[in-house]
């Protein structure tokens, strides 16, 4: 018998505690929870989730910090919770490890949906083939094909489209992508990421395609199916 995924609730809001559990028991997940980062941080271990849901704003430790402090030694999916919707505090977060950040308030619908893209992506991280939609990633070949017919592709667009791929569903910040793709020393040059993302959805068009380069204004791209 398969065991329940767990999932694990670092909030201080125990109302938000109380809907989530009733939320993520109805899809078959084993729930516990925290109300502050450091009992977060002593359940993660013992608990050893299979999803961490973070909110930013706890009583005794800053989100933020309880993210840092998990990414030094686990690489469980963590999405993040928080009432703080400005850019610089969402793009900190994913660079600092978390793999989504969902805005509070926010429907069981939506959380559920950023949820199940950020386990899709775990599964398919170390797969040498990802297809989205009518796309085909053959990462051992470095080549991708649209309905089976290959995409003339630069070694760049190749990369780029690969690193969104790898991370389907989960926003990648501009500068995340810019390093990967052109280097440290491009950290900040986003007007080669503007054109690259345009030539890209130029040849993985919607609606053939099924799938979306999803901009995140201010923050970066996530890859999605359309």
């Amino acid at each position: 018998m398969i065991p329940a995924p767990r999932a694990l609730i670092i909030d201080d809001e125990i109302q938000l505690r109380r809907l989530l559990r009733l939320a993520l028991q109805g899809k078959g997940y084993e729930v516990f929870e925290a109300e502050t980062g450091s009992l977060g941080l002593s359940e993660a271990a013992f608990r050893k989730p299979d999803i961490i849901l973070l909110d930013l704003g706890l009583p005794d430790i800053d989100g933020l910090e309880v993210l840092k402090r998990l990414r030094e030694w686990t690489d469980t999916p963590i999405l993040i919770l928080s009432v703080r919707d400005q850019e610089t505090i969402k793009v900190t977060a994913l660079e600092n490890g978390a793999d989504d950040y969902v805005t509070k308030p926010f429907s069981t619908v939506e959380l559920a949906a950023r949820m199940s893209a950020i386990q899709r992506r775990r599964k398919t991280e170390s797969e040498p083939l990802i297809t989205l939609g009518h796309l085909t990633i053959d990462f051992a070949q470095h080549e991708a094909h649209l309905r089976g017919q290959p995409l003339k592709l630069t070694p760049i667009e190749y990369q780029l489209l690969a690193l969104l791929a790898r991370n389907a569903g989960k926003i990648v910040t501009q500068k995340q992508i810019l390093t990967a793709v052109w280097g440290p020393n491009a950290a900040d040059q986003a007007q080669y990421l503007r054109v690259y993302i345009t030539h890209l959805r130029k040849k993985i068009p919607e609606p053939e395609s099924q799938v979306k380069i999803a901009n995140e204004p201010g923050i970066g791209y996530r890859l999605i199916e359309s």
